[in-house]
């Protein structure tokens, strides 16, 4: 198995080729960049230089943080001291429920619809866009399978996810290592893993 800067190094290679080579679908154009979760640090400074060595050859990228998302997502229609007073009283299994609802249903704000807003008039020959912070969406908030499917034919913009989790075969993933989030089945995984 390839160590995170071997996949990095190979991600970085298809990204900047002309035409990027991150996905075999036209119209699918997003990887997963997938780390161990327990190397959440190491992945983020990765990531960055990544992030920094692409810029430097020309494109510009955009780094957006789900967990970013996520709250402004729960001040915004909720409030976080309402949701944190919701779990004391009701539990965790709840205050999860009601964070899923906040960024699926459309009377709120839907993720997808969130990142869609703010790739709107990014450039797909030139933008790179770096989902990250990934994880503040487990354990079972909003399945990271599921925003994949949800992004396709919103964008044509290179996105780039930071999956923390493990990979069990060629096209299965498991988020966050928990066994109990196994992907398998779930999503067939169009979109390459690196």
């Amino acid at each position: 198995m390839l160590s995170l800067q071997e996949r990095i190094e190979i991600l970085e290679r298809d990204l900047l080729a002309e035409p990027p080579r991150i996905s075999a679908y036209h119209d699918l154009p997003f990887a997963i960049l997938r780390y161990d979760p327990s190397s959440e640090f190491q992945a983020r400074k990765q990531i960055s230089l990544l992030a920094t060595r692409v810029r430097n050859a020309g494109k510009t990228v955009h780094v957006i943080s789900v967990a970013q998302i996520l709250w402004e997502t729960v001040k915004q229609f909720y409030g976080i001291e309402l949701l944190a007073e919701g779990e004391k009283q009701f539990g965790f299994q709840r205050a999860q429920e009601t964070v899923s609802t906040l960024l699926s249903d459309e009377d709120f704000g839907p993720l997808p619809d969130e990142l869609e807003e703010r790739m709107r008039e990014l450039d797909p020959a030139q933008d790179v866009v770096f989902l990250v912070r990934i994880a503040a969406l487990g354990p079972a908030i909003y399945r990271t399978a599921k925003l994949l499917d949800e992004m396709h034919g919103r964008t044509m913009v290179p996105i780039i996810l930071s999956y923390p989790g493990t990979l069990d075969g060629e096209s299965s993933l498991r988020f966050l290592d928990l066994p109990e989030r196994e992907q398998t089945g779930a999503y067939n995984y169009r979109v390459r893993i690196y």
